[in-house]
Parts: structure tokens; C-alpha cells; sequence
């Protein structure tokens, strides 16, 4: 079997020459294997019309393997007579003929110095896209975390809203002096809850007393 790959025909077929090639050797010996195994049975079959005969099945099967082996042999020198003459004249793409496909190398050729050039500027542009898509995803990120921090703002803005209506119903509406007014509120409560709680130790202690 040729040892050469031919990619390019590869290419254009579909599969490598040397595997058409490798399919039809085994059709063929196939075929031979199976014909041989036809001729012992024809001969075994005569052979029973001769019962005086000394031949043994077993002498005709050495023959006919001994006789299968020499097929073989001058079937794979022809083979590979056949075989060289199919891949370098059927199966073989002349080296001046380019595919439909690689038309355009012809078109826009280029030498292996600026292959790797453009292999680095491709590998510069991978690297900068891997980094847009890091910022990306940071400002993404970034982004929620605003949308949470506006969700507070407005909880806090809606707090103040309503801190202030309560204010305009007791008479303020300016918001410095509705935290004057809190303010004094916060005072005067706990103001009263230290008299209670003054009150409530003084009823406890009366009511030691009278026990």
C-alpha cells in the first residue's frame, strides 16, 4: 500500500485513495477465499463418487490451502501493480490543478512570513475580545448593583415622602423643621417615660410599705 497520504485528493474524493484502494483488496480476497472454499466442496463432493478412492478430506484441504496460498501471492503482486497505476494515474490530482474551493489562494496568495503574521494579529484580537468580555461582564455586574442601590434610594426617597406628609399634618412642612419637630417629639417621649417609669417606682414602693 502507498505510504504517500494525498490529503489533497482526500479532499476532492471524499476518503483517501489508499482506503479505496485498501477496500477493494479485501473485496477481492474475499472473493477468492470464498471461491476456493467452493472448489474444496466441489472436489469432496466428486470424491464420494469414487469410495475406493485414498484421498482424505484432509489431503484436499492441505491442497487447497497449499493452492490458496499461491493465489494469494501472485494476486498481491498483481494488486500492487494495479493498485500503483490506479493512484498515480485515476486517483491521483495533478500538482497544477487547484480545487474550486482553493481558488482563492491563487487569487490572494501569500508566503508563510505573512501567515504568521496573521496568525499573531488573529491571536491579538482573541486576547482583546477575551478582555471586552470581562469588562463586560464586570460593567454588567456593576450595573446590577446600581439597579439594587436605586431600589434603596427609592425605598429611602418614599420614606422621606411619606415622613413628610406625616409632618404637613401636624403643621410643618419644611423638612429642617420637621426634624426639629421629631426632634422635640423624641424628647418630650422620653421625657414622659422616665415619669412613668419615676411613677411606677414610687407606686411599687408605697405598695411595700402598706404590705
Amino acid at each position: 500500500m502507498s505510504v504517500n497520504p494525498m490529503a489533497y485528493e482526500a479532499q476532492f474524493f471524499g476518503f483517501t485513495p489508499q482506503t479505496c484502494m485498501l477496500r477493494v483488496y479485501i473485496a477481492f480476497q474475499d472473493y477468492l477465499f470464498e471461491m476456493m472454499l467452493v472448489v474444496e466442496r466441489v472436489i469432496l463432493k466428486k470424491l464420494e463418487s469414487f469410495p475406493d478412492s485414498k484421498i482424505s478430506p484432509f489431503q484436499i484441504r492441505k491442497s487447497t490451502e497449499k493452492f490458496l496460498l499461491f493465489m494469494k501471492e501472485r494476486f498481491d503482486h498483481l494488486f500492487s501493480k494495479m493498485e500503483q497505476m490506479l493512484l498515480q494515474l485515476v486517483l491521483n490530482i495533478p500538482k497544477n490543478v487547484l480545487l474550486p474551493e482553493d481558488k482563492v489562494q491563487e487569487q490572494y496568495p501569500y508566503s508563510k512570513e505573512q501567515f504568521q503574521t496573521l496568525q499573531s494579529e488573529i491571536d491579538q484580537l482573541q486576547k482583546q475580545y477575551k478582555v471586552e468580555v470581562s469588562a463586560r461582564q464586570a460593567l454588567l455586574a456593576e450595573l446590577e448593583e446600581q439597579k439594587m442601590v436605586q431600589a434603596e434610594l427609592e425605598k429611602t426617597l418614599q420614606w422621606f415622602d411619606g415622613l413628610e406628609n406625616i409632618c404637613r399634618e401636624h403643621g410643618t412642612s419644611n423638612l429642617k423643621e420637621s426634624f426639629t419637630f421629631l426632634t422635640q417629639t423624641s424628647k418630650k417621649l422620653q421625657y414622659i417615660l422616665k415619669e412613668v417609669e419615676k411613677k411606677n417606682k414610687r407606686l411599687q414602693k408605697s405598695n411595700l410599705h402598706v404590705v
